[in-house]
């Protein structure tokens, strides 16, 4: 892959992979696109590669085989213009919060916005002066996020940065990222466990299993591409359309599928909701992929 990659690509990787010693590799053969300016959460089961995919961006670490471009340059080369908070959000203990808002703004002079950051440290009502160090988890995950904002990236990659704040806490915060990303064009790929929250926050999804992507694209054209049918017959009855999870129903069936056609009849059929959508595919990981034109970067997409 070159540094021509279109300027709407914000991140694409082509045959990604990421190997630990002899463990299985975390990514195996992982393609896709994520377009500049898409809010996209990162979805998968414990160990799936969602962690070692979000590092990789930040240029922290080298894969083992294929290509990642971020914002059109190697990872390393954009670091400038990313922002990238991992679960531990590593800061400096003996630093007061003033002096690593201070520290954040001499790391980046070009882009820093110290009045945003300023903003996400006072609405958690914290006191300049306090170090990092006699912090809540909570606390210095506020300050971490003031870091990653007043950066003012282009492309932000956190990794569950809402997990140790309680749900006040969480939907304020969400809410002054998701507005300033809107703001300002910037791209957001979050990494979470709890898809209720998503499905308020994001216009994009990446579910990873199996070192791989495999849904992938908006999340209108996703939940478009699926529908939920209750009736009495059995998955059989289903064809020829794409079965990716079936379970009883009282007397009945419900199966999410994806439709070839339309339902037969004594079919009832609803919309899902994208936490419906992601649950069905944890749990069904050999359903097939789906990539959606945008987001797919090889020969093998489905086409919603």
């Amino acid at each position: 892959m070159s540094s021509s990659t279109t300027p709407a690509v914000a991140l694409e990787a082509s045959g990604l992979g990421k190997r630990y010693g002899r463990r299985p590799a975390a990514l195996d053969g992982c393609s896709f696109r994520l377009p500049k300016g898409r809010i996209s959460a990162l979805v998968g089961p414990n160990g799936a590669g969602k962690s070692t995919l979000l590092a990789m961006a930040a240029g922290l670490l080298r894969p083992t085989s294929g290509t990642l471009t971020v914002l059109g340059a190697a990872p390393g080369e954009a670091r400038e213009r990313v922002a990238h908070l991992a679960q531990n959000k590593p800061l400096y203990p003996q630093l007061t919060i003033a002096e690593t808002l201070r520290m954040g703004a001499e790391l980046n002079p070009a882009r820093w916005d110290a009045a945003l950051a300023a903003r996400v440290v006072e609405q958690g009502e914290l006191d300049p002066g306090s170090r990092i160090r006699g912090l809540s988890g909570g606390q210095r995950t506020r300050v971490a996020l003031a870091l990653a904002l007043g950066k003012r990236p282009d492309l932000m990659l956190l990794d569950e940065p809402m997990a140790d704040l309680d749900p006040l806490a969480r939907h304020e915060l969400m809410g002054t990222l998701m507005a300033d990303a809107a703001e300002h064009g910037t791209t957001v790929l979050m990494s979470s466990h709890i898809v209720a929250e998503l499905a308020d926050a994001c216009d994009h999804l990446l579910l990873l299993g199996g070192g791989r992507v495999r849904l992938g694209g908006g999340v209108d054209d996703l939940l478009a591409a699926h529908t939920l049918v209750t009736g009495r017959g059995t998955p059989a009855d289903l064809a020829p359309h794409t079965v990716i999870e079936s379970r009883a129903a009282g007397r009945g069936l419900t199966a999410l599928i994806r439709r070839d056609g339309p339902v037969g009849e004594g079919w009832a059929t609803e919309d899902p909701s994208l936490e419906e959508l992601v649950l069905a595919h944890l749990r069904a990981p050999e359903a097939p992929a789906l990539l959606t034109p945008g987001t797919s970067a090889t020969a093998q997409a489905v086409t919603a």
